[in-house]
């Protein structure tokens, strides 16, 4: 049999640490290794298999365009791409789209978008206020947005402009405005910052604030879009409006594909500006499209919603039982659970014994995000293995 691990020490650049998993078939709320051994996959890329692996939507939308056309430049008109910006200002309060390939891609974007706005509309106004532990993607740009030093460090100098306060601080915020910020640039909840959760009334007044001060409210919805948080886009939860909000992951449910949407008042990009080789490619946005579409009329946010439930339930359980759990986390299906050490690779490998895939986004803590259409009992059967290995381990270390 071939040796997958010692391949990937010979040719592959080391950027990151792998699970001993070698990944062969998925199906559904499934994977199977090569060694023919099932796992329930509650990391999903992560938050990005929306639908499940192989999905009969996704994978009969791949089939068939790639029979009629899978690539054209974008100087020529493209139905699916166009059916999917149709399909995305129709349930969403923004009046333009614009498709990229990744979250990072969209960001870029997104922030390119607010600073031509403060160029042209606030007197040439360019400083972006992010939050601590914020994660955008691995550009320059968007990793200096993000607020983890230790992915900027090794990279400098940075792109200037980028403000940092803490997350869920609305006077932090005024206090880092100056006549100078163009935009906030926020995570509704934060996905690799270890799924933060806000007040419930921090983008209210976040939204009252850059009215007030001619500020742009930006949205990185790469993790909470497309129905992860029991609502088509997180800023319906939260009850506001932001002018220009990003997607991704979920929305190709596995295909490379991503989107950044604004209101008209800052849609300020003219030909030129911007552009992609692969962005909105008639194969992506078909996949989109139909993703999307399955989302919106199987009402599948509501179910999500209904599904988190099950799961805070399970895991508020913990809380009582299991001395090493410090908090759980999320709304809908994106959570964590915090332990009082950094014991969060452990679990995850223990997790992966037992055949239920976890990500261990913060040394103390675990990463839940199952597809969309995960199952109540698949649900259970994946807390429960959770349960188990997170109290085998609180006993281990007792004795």
């Amino acid at each position: 049999m071939t040796d997958w691990r010692e391949k990937e020490s010979k040719y592959f650049m080391r950027t990151g640490k792998r699970m001993d998993l070698v990944a062969v078939r998925g199906e559904g709320a499934h994977i199977w290794d090569e060694d023919g051994r099932e796992y329930l996959d509650f990391f999903g890329g992560p938050a990005t298999i929306s639908l499940g692996h192989a999905h009969p939507v996704i994978v009969d939308a791949l089939t068939d365009q790639a029979h009629q056309l899978i690539h054209v430049s974008n100087q020529f008109y493209s139905i699916p791409q166009l059916k999917l910006a149709e399909l995305l200002i129709e349930h969403s309060c923004f009046d333009r789209v614009y498709f990229m390939n990744s979250g990072a891609e969209a960001n870029e974007g997104a922030l390119k978008l607010a600073r031509k706005w403060g160029k042209e509309k606030k007197a040439g106004a360019f400083e972006i206020i992010c939050a601590d532990d914020a994660f955008h993607g691995r550009t320059l740009q968007t990793v200096t947005a993000g607020g983890t030093e230790r992915y900027k460090t090794p990279f400098g100098p940075l792109p200037e402009g980028y403000l940092h306060v803490p997350f869920n601080d609305v006077d932090a915020v005024k206090r880092a405005t100056t006549s100078n910020t163009a935009a906030i640039f926020l995570e509704p909840i934060q996905g690799e910052g270890g799924i933060n959760v806000p007040d419930d009334d921090y983008f209210k007044q976040l939204r009252a604030w850059c009215d007030e001060q001619n500020i742009l409210l930006i949205l990185d919805e790469i993790q909470t879009g497309c129905g992860r948080i029991g609502t088509l886009f997180a800023y319906e939860y939260y009850g506001v409006e932001p002018d220009i909000m990003t997607l991704g992951k979920g929305i190709g449910g596995g295909v490379p594909l991503s989107a950044f949407l604004a209101k008209e008042h800052c849609a300020v990009f003219t030909p030129g500006d911007h552009g992609s080789t692969y962005g909105g490619e008639p194969l992506t946005t078909r996949v989109g499209h139909e993703v999307m579409r399955y989302i919106i009329e199987n009402d599948i946010p509501a179910q999500v919603a209904k599904k988190g439930q099950l799961v805070e339930r399970r895991l508020q359980s913990l809380l009582d039982r299991c001395p090493n759990v410090a908090a759980v986390r999320g709304k809908g299906l994106m959570w964590a659970v915090q332990f009082t050490s950094d014991i969060g690779e452990r679990i995850t490998n223990e997790a992966l014994k037992n055949g239920l895939i976890l990500n261990n986004v913060r040394p103390n803590a675990v990463r839940i995000v199952p597809p969309l259409t995960v199952t109540e009992e698949e649900l259970e059967q994946g807390l429960a293995i959770l349960e188990h290995v997170i109290e085998a381990d609180a006993a281990a270390t007792a004795k």
